[in-house]
């Protein structure tokens, strides 16, 4: 558990503790997350992140996911900026939490982490891939070589994905069968170098390959 106010770290420690979870170590400030990670290799990571719109606040968060991939890491922070939320996923986090959630709550986005799940509140994700979806003033030049990795069909579900679907609407609307929207998708994320749906939402915003794909 980390958090830069050592009042909120220790408090919210000792509330998982009361709920049977075992917390090897609290740090302060946020920072210095990382070098408890790579020490003490705990299955999760719960970081409260006080300003998700800086464009640094998830630099630990990527270096846990560069050293210990296999350590799940949740964010705690607030919703107003939703880019930073966004930002958050593609660092490499597994969930993020609201920071005036109930302590159910984070503990349940703990749990889907820790079985290997992305855990955002449904009415965040949308408003995350709203905010995605408005176009980017210049696209980069990753743009074109992301979109020459993509089939036709791969655009397409991306497209999908960008826009909030999931397997099954993605099938349904392709006239596919979900195992094969499935393995798109699955292609889609390898390709992007993406470990989850919006975490590729987030590089196809970032790098303007949707509206380039609209050119081509």
């Amino acid at each position: 558990m980390a958090d830069d106010h050592r009042l909120l770290a220790e408090a919210l420690a000792a509330a998982l503790q009361l709920r049977g979870h075992r917390v090897l170590a609290v740090a302060t400030p946020v920072s210095a997350a990382a070098e408890l990670v790579l020490h003490r290799r705990p299955e999760l990571c719960l970081l409260g992140v006080a300003h998700p719109e800086d464009p640094a606040a998830f630099e630990v968060v990527r270096r846990i996911r560069r050293e210990r991939p296999e350590v799940g890491v949740v964010v705690m922070g607030a919703v107003g900026a939703l880019g930073g939320v966004a930002a958050a996923f593609g660092a490499g986090a597994s969930g993020y939490v609201r920071q005036d959630e109930r302590i159910e709550v984070v503990e349940r986005a703990l749990t889907r982490v820790r079985a290997g799940e992305a855990a955002v509140a449904p009415e965040l994700l949308h408003a995350v891939f709203r905010h995605l979806l408005r176009p980017v003033s210049e696209p980069d030049d990753e743009a074109l070589r992301l979109l020459r990795l993509l089939t036709r069909r791969e655009v397409q579900v991306l497209i999908r994905i960008a826009d909030g679907q999931d397997t099954r609407e993605i099938a349904a609307g392709m006239a596919i069968a979900p195992s094969t929207a499935r393995t798109h998708v699955q292609r889609v994320l390898m390709k992007l170098g993406a470990r989850t749906r919006l975490e590729a939402a987030a590089v196809a915003a970032r790098t303007g390959l949707l509206e380039r794909a609209a050119d081509h």
